[in-house]
């Protein structure tokens, strides 16, 4: 249990690096702009390498590297890739209702949960 903790742990210093330096990159290849290009390019390929990665260790055998690369990495790289996972996969499993309420209340309740938490902190720290 140690050692995949430890894993998780240095996949996710590994991710979140990578994710830093393609922000800074994307940003001095594009220049500063409103729309969240890095945040959506980072959530793009790390979803890209999650697919990639997940045929890759199935059919190698490889599957033990999971904590490393997938919950670690990819996911100190971009959360995306993880929900984009869960959702293709409930729709291979051809739960589509379910997986097409699992994007929608990700993707609102995540935006509420954020719009409740600036409310929150707005009022106790301003």
């Amino acid at each position: 249990m140690i050692s995949t903790i430890s894993l998780v742990a240095l996949g996710g210093a590994i991710g979140a690096t990578c994710r830093y330096l393609a922000g800074v990159g994307i940003l001095r290849l594009t220049g500063p702009s409103e729309f969240p290009l890095a945040v959506l390019s980072v959530n793009i390929l790390g979803s890209f390498l999650m697919g990639v990665f997940v045929v890759f260790a199935a059919n190698k055998g490889l599957t033990q590297y999971s904590p490393l690369v997938m919950t670690g990495m990819l996911g100190g790289f971009t959360t995306f890739s993880t929900f984009s996972l869960e959702a293709v996969t409930l729709m291979e499993r051809g739960q589509i209702a379910a997986a097409g309420a699992y994007v929608a209340l990700s993707v609102v309740l995540s935006v509420g949960g954020l719009i409740l938490g600036l409310w929150i902190a707005r009022g106790v720290f301003a």
